[in-house]
């Protein structure tokens, strides 16, 4: 190339006068469609990794000044065995046990209306299950280690024989149960409740599981947590006009624990792997094990139709679903005809 070469847009002028040919305009020169396109193609790149800097070194700033203790509140109980450290909460003291075992994104304290109202004539427990909450993190967070979890609070707490519980499984947590009674079978299960939920899988963009790596994770969702408004929009979305509103409190009881250890990563198993679900083998094995079963579910849930649940119902081998007021919160919006509800199974013949 001569001496004489000169640049412009970022290519040699000698090639910028090939591309120009065909007669420019006087006094300025025509760009061709090559060279605009090339233009555009470095700026995009530019601005692109100039983005991409910037918000990673503001995902780090902001990691970094958010970073700190999360707060824990006080006197959790905690039960050890099989490899887990499982907080639970209870109720009552006497008649047939009860498991409650939470949603996505849900904690023990999601029953804290429920768990009264069944104490008064059956021993209650709900537990958190790993990734969520206050349990000590347990990865893969797969179905069959959140059921390993519960069976292992099970033995933990003498849960066993005689005092076999009835496991409630409230939206994704259905799968949990019922993948637990299954690997456990009858003499470690008494019944089995599907509450709002089918246990079928629900898969999503799985693709996102692997772009939503660190820093990144972690600032979009400490972000979202501390957004009062969003957590109080997904909690009138999912629970609707029945429940009571949510107080700063409230806000905090349904943010605190999201803010533990294992929660990202949760997350990401979740969006890479789907929620917890059964196979087409275990929802056969469920059928044909000789315990109660049962669906409940609210009538106006968005999630989940009539024809839904009756279908859930036939899968596992239960009589017809029982519909209470509501949409997909119902131990929140109506405690008392959940616990009427599962009172039939818990204290029916043989229990």
């Amino acid at each position: 190339m001569s001496e004489s070469t000169t640049w412009s847009d970022g290519l040699p002028s000698v090639f910028v006068a090939r591309l120009d040919e065909g007669g420019p305009a006087p006094g300025r020169p025509r760009r061709s469609l090559a060279v605009r396109t090339w233009r555009f193609v470095r700026w995009f790149l530019l601005t692109g990794i100039v983005l991409v800097v910037a918000l990673t070194a503001a995902s780090f700033g902001y990691n970094l000044s958010s970073n700190g203790p999360v707060p824990r509140p006080a006197g959790l109980l905690m039960a050890s065995g099989g490899g887990f450290d499982t907080r639970y909460r209870e109720w009552g003291t006497t008649g047939t046990p009860i498991v409650l075992v939470p949603g996505a994104f849900e904690t023990a304290d999601t029953f804290a209306a429920l768990g009264p109202v069944l104490g008064a004539d059956h021993r209650v427990f709900a537990i958190d299950l790993t990734g969520t909450g206050y349990s000590a993190p347990s990865p893969s967070y797969s179905t069959s280690q959140l059921a390993a979890q519960l069976l292992a609070f099970l033995a933990a707490e003498g849960l066993t024989g005689a005092n076999a519980p009835v496991l409630v499984g409230h939206s994704s947590g259905a799968a949990v149960v019922g993948v637990a009674a299954v690997n456990a079978g009858a003499r470690a299960v008494r019944g089995v409740v599907f509450l709002d939920g089918d246990a079928t899988p629900l898969n999503g963009p799985g693709f996102l599981g692997w772009l939503l790596i660190d820093p990144y994770r972690t600032s979009l969702l400490r972000l979202a947590l501390s957004q009062d408004w969003l957590i109080r929009q997904l909690y009138n979305a999912q629970c609707g006009p029945l429940c009571p509103p949510l107080s700063p409190a409230g806000v905090n009881t349904w943010r605190q624990p999201l803010q533990q250890p294992g929660f990202a990563g949760a997350v990401t198993y979740t969006l890479r792997h789907g929620i917890p679900s059964m196979t087409s083998a275990q929802f056969a094995a469920l059928r044909v094990l000789l315990i109660p079963k049962l669906v409940v579910y609210g009538g106006d849930d968005p999630q989940m139709s009539a024809s839904d649940e009756a279908t859930t119902a036939d899968r596992i081998g239960a009589p017809p679903p029982v519909t209470v007021p509501g949409r997909h919160l119902t131990m929140i919006s109506s405690p008392r005809q959940v616990a009427a509800a599962l009172r039939t199974l818990a204290t029916g013949p043989g229990n």
